[in-house]
Order: structure tokens, then C-alpha cells, then sequence
């Protein structure tokens, strides 16, 4: 997600469209998946999903081998960025014949991209709900919440390597093989570096495949000894059955799917996990961006950390979570308020976050005027001549520790490369914009440091500590929605929930932190045409506050939603059944 934009000249709201189309191809089948889930062979299904999985991850890089190399805006090449007396500023802001053949290439591979997203989304169809039914339909009744539990805090491993894997691709450049690094100009810290995201995607892809391959071989019914559930011939017996889908079944499904909407509790809590989906949505999507952003991290050292930190605690929180619902034995009426106060602790520790952001930086023309003067314009006297093109941005750090769009916003005329690599500028010099005593000043390539970095370790132990103790309602929020239908309608239930999650939180969620991600940029990057781009500057305090602010507000909802739903429990009387419900917990 931080990767596209910068490739193929897009703004979040647009990535964030193409990601919901996972959430589309899935929302659109889980329901129907989820009824019928009885009648198929359920980990058979799981297999031939992930298998889809894998071909749509190897589809998502072919946009890579079939785009031409990335460009960046670069002095060597192309000396526009350069502050070049009473050049034609006119010219450059049109796009040439094969800027404009590289906008339809890319506007082909965004759709080819969106399919690619579409079946990812319809192989992840019945992996969670086949997947839990599953185990909580062939383990003791005691076992199942922390059976599930270790279900979740499993998968939770697989972003977590992702983001490991991620950190390092994101180190190697994006077309490496296709040009020589010697001739490199940028470095993974540079705003303009763009990182082998595709390399991921083919390592991801493989691993799909090969661990797709064992659920052919699990049976349709696990053979287990006489219990609670049933006798082990109840279970071989239904093994050999193969029940078809009647059309009884299918009369069945609008009764059941609005039952399952108008039922109070369950559709409260369903609301309450749809709270807090908008919350991980908002995380996985944009963390990094945030961590990169606010304390001046490289994408990579920014992944490292959420997957070494992060996600590891929300693993070991739900597998607690899980753990405490076993040996404490919550029941349905407990849980609400274990949630209750586990989740209320979680926003008090998010509240030191607003107060522990890094201030934005000096840009001239952006939000600091030219030599301290007043004024926020891109052009100023001392550059008025340089006739620079509105879509420049090679961001360099004068000596006067403000920084500046490009080599020809900051008026620098001259150059000097590496000794060791002559491919790369070592410094800008001759800049009229940069007042060194009464002489031109210089700058050097890249955005200037930031004041804060000390602040980064301090804020992913506080997020990684909060995001641990959410976790620990995980789990029992979970098992506190199969406990409250029939057992013969888990399955759909499942579907149901999902459904709903997807509709209510994680197709829009993305957009709507997308959106207010965008609402704080303070300068916007420009294609060929003064087309817009993608997000060159942030208002770092907006950025912080209204990011932060609005996971906040989504888990103070979901608090009230959950408060709501313990409420419903405590008074209606198939729900004070406690002995009854608390055996099947």
C-alpha cells in the first residue's frame, strides 16, 4: 500500500480502493459459502482457496514486469530540476507521447492489478469460516475457545512474517536486475526510493501454493473417541454421508439470514466486532505510512518494527485471551464486562500517543516562507527566474536547515557528484534561495533530519502494549457470538458475521482513514498535465491527531456497542441460563 502509490502516481484514497476490491470479492460469496457449508467438504474448499490465493499473489507482480522501469525525478538525468535562467516553463508541464503511452499502460495494469485483488478476495472466502467451524464442530466442547485462539494468534504469524519479508524487499530496489546499482542515484531513506515490493508477493505466492496442498488430504469429519459432541460411529456415519444441497435449503436462506440481523445480541456484538475491525484496518494499512511520516523511518525499518513488535503482542494476546476463557470459565455475562475493561484500559494507554508526535517539517514554499520571509508560495523572487516545473520533486536540505521541493525551488545552478560514484549528487551549490551570510548557500540531496527520532521505540512499545491488551477480548468476544445461536447455524452464523464486517468495517474503513490521511497533506505532488499525484508533504500534528483521533472514536463506539450487548444478556432470559450456556463454553 505505501509502495503503489509512489509507482504508479496514485493518492491513498485511490490504493485504498484497490485493496477493498479483496473485500468485495469475498463479501460477495461468504454468505452464500457460509450456509452451505454443511454439504461440502469443508477443508477441501480451504485448499482450492488458498490455491486462487496463490495465482492472484503471482498476478499482482506481473504489473512490474510488464510496466517499464520506475522513474524518478533525477538531476543527472534530466536537467529541469536544475534552477535554469528563463527556461520555458510551459514545456515540461505537458506530457511528451511516452509520458502519455506510460499513463495508459498504467491505467491497464491498475485494472489487471484490481482483478488480481478481486480473486485473492474469492479464495479468502472459506478459509475463516469453514476453518472454525471446523475445529469448534471436532474439539471438546472445554478445548474449543482455546483451540480457536491458537487459530487466531497463528495467523497472526502470517503478517508478521510478511512484514519481516517486507523489511527486507523494501531495502532492495524496486528494478533491481534491470538497471545497474552502480548507476543507482537514490538510498532506501530517500522520498523518492521505491523498494522490490513484487519480491514479496512471488515468495508469498509459493508458500500459498505448497501449504494450500495438505487440506486435500484432511477428511470431511475428524474420527474422534465418544464425548460430549457424540460416539465416534456418530462421526464415521456422518463422514460417508455426502448431503446434498435441497431446495428446501435454499428457501431456507432469507429466513435464517434475516433471523440472524434481527437478533439482538448477536447483531450488537457482530456492530462491536465491526468497531474494531475499522481499528486493525486502519493499523494494517497505515501504520507504516504513519511511523514513516511522523518520525522520519524508512518503510523497511518501519515494517521491521511492526513485525517484530506489534503483531507479536496481538498474537500473545488473543492465545491469553483464549487461555483465560478456558481456566476462568467466563460466561456469557462475564464476558461483556471483561471486555469492557480490558478494551477501556487499551484507549487510556493510546492517549500519551497525541502528545509524542514530531512537529512538520520546514518546507519553503509549503509551510515556511522563502529566507524567513512570510508567504507560502511555491515561487518566490529568488527563484521566479528558474522557471521550475510544477511536478519537481527531488526534496534537498539546505544549510539553513530548511528544506526545499527540488534543487531549482531552493535555486541551486550547479552540482557536484560522488568521487566514489559519479551516479550520484553529493551536493547542490550556487542556491539563491539559501542564504549562507551575504553568499548563495548549498543544500544536500534528500529531506532534512528529523528532530525526533528518539521518539519512535518509545511510541511502537506504547501501540504494541495497547494492541496486546485489546487482543485479550478477541477471542471471548468471539466465542461469546457462536455461543449465542443453535449449533445446526454456526456455520452461517460465521458467514453472517463476516459479511457484515466486511460491509461495515473493512471495505470502508481503509477509505475513510485513506481519506483522512489525505485531508492532512499540505502539498501534493504533480504528474505530466498538473495531474494530481500522490501526497509529497503532511501536516504532521492533523496527521497525528485525526489518524489517531478517529481509532479512538471506533473503539470508544465498540465499547458502548459491547456495554449494549452485556446489558441484552443480563436481561433476557435465555441468555441468564447460565449453567446451560456456560457448559457449552
Amino acid at each position: 500500500m505505501e509502495i503503489y502509490p509512489k509507482e504508479m502516481k496514485k493518492t491513498k484514497s485511490n490504493m485504498t480502493s484497490l485493496s477493498c476490491n479483496i473485500k468485495v470479492g469475498n463479501t460477495v460469496l461468504i454468505v452464500f459459502v457460509s450456509y452451505f457449508g454443511n454439504h461440502v467438504h469443508r477443508p477441501r474448499i480451504i485448499g482450492i482457496g488458498g490455491l486462487l490465493m496463490s495465482i492472484s499473489a503471482m498476478m499482482l507482480t506481473l504489473p512490474h514486469f510488464l510496466s517499464k522501469p520506475y522513474e524518478y525525478s533525477s538531476v543527472l538525468a534530466d536537467a529541469r530540476d536544475m534552477c535554469v535562467a528563463q527556461r520555458n516553463a510551459s514545456a515540461p508541464e505537458a506530457c511528451s507521447q511516452g509520458e502519455s503511452q506510460r499513463i495508459t499502460e498504467t491505467n491497464k495494469l491498475w485494472l489487471l492489478m484490481a482483478i488480481a485483488q478481486l480473486l485473492f478476495g474469492v479464495g479468502s472466502v472459506p478459509v475463516q469460516p469453514f476453518g472454525i467451524s471446523y475445529v469448534d464442530d471436532f474439539a471438546r466442547p472445554g478445548d474449543s475457545p482455546l483451540y480457536i485462539a491458537i487459530l487466531f494468534a497463528v495467523s497472526v504469524f502470517g503478517p508478521v512474517l510478511g512484514y519481516l519479508l517486507g523489511s527486507v524487499m523494501l531495502t532492495i530496489y524496486v528494478d533491481v536486475g534491470r538497471n545497474a546499482d552502480s548507476m543507482l542515484e537514490l538510498n532506501p531513506t530517500d522520498p523518492r526510493w521505491v523498494g522490490a515490493w513484487w519480491m514479496g508477493l512471488l515468495i508469498s505466492s509459493g508458500f500459498l501454493a505448497v501449504t494450500s496442498i495438505p487440506y486435500f488430504f484432511f477428511p470431511r469429519a475428524m474420527h474422534m473417541k465418544e464425548n460430549a459432541t457424540g460416539t465416534e460411529a456418530d462421526i464415521l456415519n456422518n463422514d460417508s454421508k455426502t448431503p446434498e444441497i435441497s431446495i428446501l435449503d435454499v428457501k431456507k436462506f432469507p429466513r435464517l439470514f434475516v433471523r440472524l440481523l434481527f437478533s439482538p445480541v448477536f447483531l450488537l456484538l457482530v456492530l462491536t466486532q465491526c468497531c474494531f475491525s475499522s481499528v486493525i484496518a486502519a493499523l494494517a494499512t497505515f501504520l507504516n505510512k504513519f511511523l514513516e511520516r511522523q518520525y522520519s523511518t524508512s518503510a523497511s525499518y518501519g515494517s521491521l518494527l511492526i513485525g517484530t513488535m506489534n503483531l507479536p503482542m496481538v498474537a500473545v494476546g488473543m492465545l491469553l485471551g483464549g487461555v483465560i476463557m478456558k481456566r476462568a470459565g467466563l460466561s456469557l455475562k462475564a464476558i461483556p464486562r471483561f471486555s469492557v475493561a480490558v478494551l477501556f484500559v487499551s484507549i487510556l494507554m493510546c492517549v500519551p500517543l497525541f502528545f509524542m508526535g514530531c512537529p512538520t517539517q520546514q518546507v519553503a514554499g509549503v509551510n515556511t516562507g522563502y529566507r524567513d520571509q512570510e508567504g507560502h508560495r511555491p515561487t518566490d523572487i529568488c527563484n521566479l527566474n528558474c522557471s521550475c516545473p510544477k511536478r519537481a520533486f527531488n526534496p534537498v536540505c539546505g544549510s539553513d536547515g530548511i528544506e526545499y521541493i527540488s534543487p531549482c525551488h531552493a535555486g541551486c545552478t550547479n552540482f557536484s557528484t560522488d568521487p566514489q560514484n559519479r551516479h550520484s549528487v553529493q551536493a547542490y551549490s550556487s542556491c539563491g534561495c539559501i542564504l549562507d551570510g551575504n553568499a548563495p548557500g548549498s543544500a544536500r540531496p534528500g529531506s532534512c533530519s528529523n528532530s525526533c527520532p528518539h521518539l519512535l521505540l518509545p511510541v511502537m512499545v506504547l501501540i504494541s502494549l495497547a494492541a496486546f491488551i485489546a487482543s485479550l477480548s478477541h477471542n471471548p468476544i468471539y466465542m461469546m457470538v457462536l455461543r449465542t445461536v443453535p449449533q445446526n447455524e454456526k456455520s452461517f452464523a460465521i458467514g453472517v458475521q463476516f459479511l457484515l464486517m466486511r460491509v461495515l468495517a473493512w471495505l470502508p474503513a481503509p477509505a475513510i482513514f485513506g481519506a483522512v490521511i489525505d485531508s492532512s497533506c499540505v502539498w501534493w505532488k504533480r504528474t505530466c498535465g498538473n495531474k494530481l499525484g500522490s501526497c509529497g508533504y503532511y501536516d504532521n500534528n492533523l496527521l497525528r491527531n485525526r489518524y489517531l483521533g478517529l481509532q479512538v472514536g471506533f473503539k470508544a463506539a465498540g465499547i458502548f456497542l459491547l456495554s449494549v450487548a452485556g446489558w441484552k444478556v443480563h436481561r433476557m432470559r435465555e441468555y441468564s441460563l447460565d449453567k446451560k450456556l456456560e457448559e457449552s463454553l
